[in-house]
């Protein structure tokens, strides 16, 4: 009789298997945090925050659990699954999210801020703060749209198409630093192969997209779902009239755009002003 498989009786969610699995591994061995921060060489609160939930921390941290534990691999599949996870984000997202990760190209035209899979984490933690975030809640949303630019990484990332209005990069954030790393990171991922990244100047002038932020997501089956949004609502857009209707407005907004060459000499140019010391 073959033998009956033992349910482990622990969470299904990701975040929370991830944070099981690093206090079953700890406790296996009898280490206390500060015990484990000494062999492994990272901070006990580090540690602390990891086992907790507050955080999910790097890969670094976790490859060096992954070695230290003798489980290659493990620890960083859980990690890679729960930064992957949709149900981290607002419920309002979440369908939104799931189809992103399936999408195989993407377009997004961005009104005022870079769109969340070209977000430093410095610029999310501002801009989700501005937006009444805190604490470990504010923690936790920013690791998560940090963690959706590996969905553009990698030698299978699908091709991703971004315009940005001039507005985005206009309007910096108080920290110079982190508002020079987000330009910095523009400027790079304007260069990677499967990102095609227009800036859509001033002086094109009025056009059908003004208020609205916009992405396309290209599906498996063929079919292509919009998402807009604005300050005050987002909303998915699977009817097929509706979808083209954006299409044809975006293809509109594309044409009154910089190349991309052009698109990153201008970025470049402003990297090149002089920027306030922040406050």
């Amino acid at each position: 009789m073959p033998q009956r498989l033992v349910i482990t009786g622990r969470s299904q969610e990701p975040r929370a298997r991830f944070t099981e699995e690093l206090r079953h591994l700890r406790s296996e061995r009898g280490l206390s945090l500060r015990d484990l921060a000494k062999e492994v060489g990272w901070d006990s609160s580090q540690f602390s925050k990891l086992e907790s939930g507050q955080t999910l921390g790097g890969p670094e941290v976790v490859q060096a659990l992954d070695q230290f534990y003798g489980t290659p691999g493990l620890l960083v599949t859980l990690w890679e699954l729960a930064v992957a996870d949709p149900t981290q984000f607002r419920e309002q997202y979440r369908r939104y999210m799931v189809l992103e990760s399936e999408a195989i190209s993407l377009w997004h035209y961005a009104v005022s801020a870079p769109p969340g899979l070209l977000q430093t984490a410095g610029y999310a933690r501002e801009a989700l703060a501005a937006g009444g975030l805190k604490g470990s809640e504010l923690d936790q949303q920013v690791e998560a749209r940090v963690g959706r630019r590996m969905l553009l990484e990698g030698d299978d990332a699908p091709p991703f198409r971004v315009i940005l209005s001039e507005a985005v990069l206009r309007t910096p954030l108080r920290d110079t630093k982190a508002w020079r790393e987000q330009m910095e990171y523009l400027a790079e991922a304007s260069q990677r192969p499967n990102i095609t990244l227009h800036v859509l100047p001033f002086s094109a002038g009025p056009h059908g997209l003004m208020n609205t932020a916009v992405k396309f997501l290209r599906l498996l089956d063929g079919r292509t779902v919009a998402y807009t949004e604005n300050d005050v609502r987002g909303e998915l857009i699977e009817e097929n009239n509706e979808v083209e209707h954006l299409q044809r407005t975006y293809d509109a907004v594309r044409d009154l755009s910089l190349y991309p060459a052009e698109s990153q000499t201008f970025i470049l140019r402003m990297l090149e002003e002089p920027c306030e010391s922040s406050t």
